[in-house]
């Protein structure tokens, strides 16, 4: 069976990924000439949503950045397959790349398993926001895998917002006006992206059947006073309404694009994203991170 693959890589003019680049284009070829599939290559640079559309594979070469600036463009529906085109293992200044299955040395035998279905599925949840702005428009920005962050747009500037949530279980329904440098919001798996140098999280473990609903809050730098359960730190499943009083705000999603907000919007964060597929083969990612599982 022929399957339709997009590779999208970033463009750094570095020779390690160009071998990289090699490599996986002639691993490729080698498919396109014996299974008949069809492999389009575009830069991180050009790619659009649209060039998603009906593929059966998505392939990302490049480190976690990579990645997560790309999967934005993927919905639920198209699996995600990281190659870290400079793995740390063979170089101390290359990419971890907690996020990326596979590597240019393994990349042949891994891409037929995922075209084989023989891959590791890791069924991702996503943070979302959706802003609703004065006039009643309502935008969703980009989902994030690993954290999203809802500021003041100057970053020397407080960021004045009211703060809304439901009971969650641990904590009762929250109402207050907050003065902080912004609110922070990340996934389970991505707590160690940013969340976790932020925020004091020595020794905090997780439920696992919670790790799918819920997600981390902490406004960020709240003065000591205001420092109470739930306003200033949780970890929740219910959605976080943010009434902005600033003058110009955004919604940054894995640090990549910034979706803009004015003085009245509300900013709903909750886990219902779109999930990802993203491929791995010899390690679930939930398995990197069992450390921070309650036994």
């Amino acid at each position: 069976m022929s399957a339709d693959i997009l590779v999208v890589y970033k463009k750094n003019f570095e020779a390690v990924h160009d071998r990289a680049m090699d490599q996986i284009q002639a691993d490729l070829e080698h498919l396109v000439e014996t299974r008949g599939i069809r492999a389009e290559f575009t830069a991180r640079e050009k790619v659009r949503h649209s060039d998603f559309i009906g593929r059966d594979l998505v392939i990302v070469v490049g480190g976690d950045g990579t990645l997560t600036s790309i999967a934005h463009n993927v919905g639920a529906d198209i699996p995600v397959m990281g190659v870290n085109s400079h793995p740390r293992r063979d170089d101390p200044a290359g990419s971890f790349g907690f996020f990326m299955g596979s590597d240019p040395e393994n990349f042949a035998k891994d891409v037929v398993m995922a075209l084989d279905g023989g891959a590791i599925d890791n069924d991702l949840p996503r943070l979302q926001a959706e802003i609703v702005t004065t006039s009643g428009n309502r935008i969703k920005c980009d989902p994030a895998l690993n954290d999203l962050l809802v500021s003041n747009t100057h970053q020397y500037q407080p960021s004045h917002y009211r703060l809304q949530r439901d009971s969650d279980g641990m904590n009762g329904d929250i109402d207050v006006v907050q003065h902080s440098s912004g609110c922070l919001f990340s996934t389970f798996v991505g707590q160690g992206a940013w969340y976790r140098n932020i925020c004091d999280m020595e020794g905090q473990t997780f439920p696992r059947s919670q790790i799918d609903s819920n997600y981390l809050f902490v406004s960020r730098e709240l003065d000591g006073d205001q420092r109470r359960p739930g306003e200033y730190m949780a970890w929740t499943a219910e959605p976080t309404v943010i009434t902005s009083d600033m003058h110009r705000g955004y919604v940054v999603s894995d640090g990549w694009d910034e979706t803009h907000f004015i003085r009245g919007a509300t900013i709903t964060i909750s886990m219902n994203g779109p999930r990802l597929h993203l491929l791995t083969f010899r390690e679930r990612i939930i398995d990197k991170l069992s450390h921070w599982l309650e036994s």
